[in-house]
């Protein structure tokens, strides 16, 4: 039977492209590896081993991309995530240069990906970080002057006479412009993928849920309809695993963001706004990010929820926001506005390993926002391990700790909304 669910009413489920459909699983089937969640981290990570002559099947409770994959705010920014300096006694200077070459290698890898397979996913090239304050500008000089030495080219720093050339916003002092990190049709991309992995021989299931695993050699996962035997097993559900691996659950928290999308804006109206077609991004802690589509809406995005509650009304909820960017657009139509959870780690650190105990149980996950290129990177060096069972990159990433969240299932997610207040609290004050 082929899959019936739907996709959240987004702009990027309104403009998909690859009306692709699959199958549930029904009776027993057997592969070298089954991942279990087809967003980017299954999707790749299945491309990767099957490249690699393993033969995957890969395990989808919804639908591809149904998850932060498909709805995130299609920003393909370099790096693996926040700050590097707190983990260097973990992983050394070595550790430290390799992770950031990775995280601008990880922004290529999907750009080859996309390119080698002629995905249509609408990428454009060109990001700004935007600073509100002095000490964002310090920040961005010191960001500058580090991607010079990495040897990451273009990069400038732009201040606070010239920003009419970056975003039509008066609440910036300066911007740090990259050229070689861009945006994209985050589902458009998912589903290519889907659609290289299919070809590639990968037995891709929808709705298809994991309801429990029984570990050993082989694996066995069962779902409502069929099962599967698998040599390796990996976990690449992210925000959505639930509690099918309680241990792997507790070292992410779910938290939700949001985007809008207005009506298609008037080309000059839409130049005037971003007239470099950029994706765009603050450096507060409760940041904005936003950007136009193909066919010139605005989509902005932010609002990082960590109680665990959506708003009642995400339009209601993120329009002020909005115009507190863009007070021009008062009066403008939102078409489309959605919400979904990201996966956050105490540490906003990415998590690959495997399972305590379990040597053929992998995993990836705790992107922290960071996920559209970190996920590709993760992937990659889960084929290398997999098929390997060697990966320097593997290995740096694993010297880091995970701790799991205080507080258990009930109370892991005020315990954070409180600490995060906290940060944000002291980022007002200075």
């Amino acid at each position: 039977m082929l899959s019936a669910a739907a996709y959240p009413n987004s702009y990027y489920a309104a403009t998909s492209r690859y009306p692709l459909l699959f199958e549930h699983l029904e009776g027993q089937r057997h592969a070298d590896v089954c991942i279990i969640g087809a967003g980017f981290s299954g999707i790749n990570t299945a491309i990767e081993l099957a490249e690699r002559g393993l033969s995957v099947i890969v395990l989808e409770a919804k639908r591809i991309g149904w998850g932060a994959s498909g709805r995130n705010g299609g920003q393909l920014i370099r790096g693996v995530g926040h700050d590097l300096a707190p983990f260097r006694n973990r992983i050394g200077e070595d550790g430290i240069a390799y992770l950031e070459k990775a995280g601008l290698e990880s922004v290529k890898i999907v750009a080859q990906r996309i390119e080698q397979h002629a995905i249509d996913c609408d990428l454009r090239w060109g990001f700004a970080e935007l600073a509100h304050n002095r000490k964002h500008l310090r920040a961005l000089e010191a960001e500058q002057e580090h991607l010079i030495r990495l040897g990451s080219p273009g990069v400038r720093l732009i201040g606070a006479r010239h920003m009419a050339e970056i975003v039509d916003s008066q609440r910036y002092c300066g911007a740090l412009l990259d050229p070689n990190s861009g945006h994209l049709h985050p589902l458009n991309l998912a589903l290519g993928e889907a659609q290289v992995a299919r070809q590639l021989g990968v037995r891709l299931y929808e709705n298809s849920p994991a309801l429990s695993i029984r570990h050993g050699e082989p694996a066995l996962i069962t779902c409502p309809n069929g099962q599967v035997t698998a040599d390796s097993l990996v976990l690449a559900g992210n925000a959505y695993l639930g509690e099918l691996e309680p241990w792997l659950s507790s070292r992410v928290l779910p938290a939700g963001s949001y985007i809008v999308a207005t009506e298609p804006l008037d080309p000059t109206l839409a130049q005037r706004l971003i007239p470099h077609n950029l994706a765009l991004c603050d450096m507060r802690l409760a940041l904005d990010y936003y950007r136009l589509s193909a066919d010139n809406r605005l989509l902005f995005g932010g609002a990082c929820h960590y109680s665990g509650r959506d708003p009642k009304n995400i339009e209601r909820y993120m329009r002020p926001k909005m115009l507190r960017v863009f007070p021009q657009l008062e009066g403008i139509r939102l078409d489309y506005h959605w919400g979904g959870l990201i996966d956050i780690g105490a540490n906003r650190f990415p998590q690959i390993g495997q399972l305590p105990g379990h040597p053929n149980a992998f995993y990836a996950q705790g992107y922290s926002g960071h996920g559209l290129n970190v996920t590709h990177l993760l992937a990659r060096l889960l084929g290398e391990v997999i098929t390997e069972r060697a990966s320097r990159g593997f290995e740096v990433f694993n010297r880091v700790q995970h701790r799991a969240f205080p507080g258990g299932r009930t109370f892991r997610s005020p315990l954070l909304a409180l600490g995060m207040l906290w940060y944000r609290i002291r980022e007002v004050l200075g």
